[in-house]
């Protein structure tokens, strides 16, 4: 069953590195954060405002899944990453199934 990870992300990328070369790379990270997003790993993506970092909700089979894919970005080298497996709340656990332990209709 697939896991849910909260990445947040803080760019550490030089100020003085070649504007072509960081172009580049956002150019490659917008790929594949569209490839992931159709594959299903990528859930949600946030801006934090004022700054160039960034929190992500992934789903992966496994740690070592996410963070394999997490090293193929451009960026990663320069990526200080945080990565937070998530588990269900029982508060959701009882919203998703109802009082009764049957599941909640989502119509």
């Amino acid at each position: 069953m697939p896991m849910e990870f909260l990445v947040r992300a803080s760019n550490r990328l030089p100020a003085d590195f070649p504007p072509e070369r960081r172009a580049e790379m956002r150019t490659g990270e917008r790929a594949i954060a569209a490839r992931w997003r159709q594959e299903g790993m990528l859930q949600r993506l946030w801006r934090v405002p004022g700054r160039t970092d960034w929190i992500g909700l992934f789903t992966a089979d496994d740690p070592t899944v996410l963070h394999d894919a997490l090293t193929t970005l451009p960026m990663y080298p320069w990526l200080d990453l945080t990565v937070e497996p998530l588990s269900t709340h029982p508060q959701e656990r009882a919203a998703e199934t109802g009082p009764d332990g049957v599941p909640a209709r989502t119509t």
